[in-house]
């Protein structure tokens, strides 16, 4: 499986971001299975999920602190790089 994803070193956390598809939002269920589909590709780091709607808008899945960090981050200056699994 490709994705995309970045890592984001702040002073308070190392994380990664990964973009998904809009409808993996709509379900907690399945936004954590997807959190845990990618987790062993950043080994150990929490995992936020993004998604954009037809307009651009950003939605974010995970910890609280790091979904707060992330809505304030201009999406377009994140280093995003294609990652493998499996």
């Amino acid at each position: 499986m490709r994705f995309h994803g970045a890592v984001i070193r702040d002073r308070a956390a190392t994380f990664a971001v990964v973009i998904v598809k809009p409808h993996t939002l709509r379900s907690t269920h399945e936004a954590t299975r997807a959190q845990l589909a990618f987790a062993p590709a950043f080994r150990g780091m929490p995992v936020v999920l993004v998604a954009q709607d037809p307009t651009g808008a950003p939605s974010f899945h995970g910890r609280r602190d790091l979904v707060a960090f992330m809505s304030e981050v201009n999406l377009d200056a994140v280093k995003w790089r294609e990652y493998r699994l499996g």
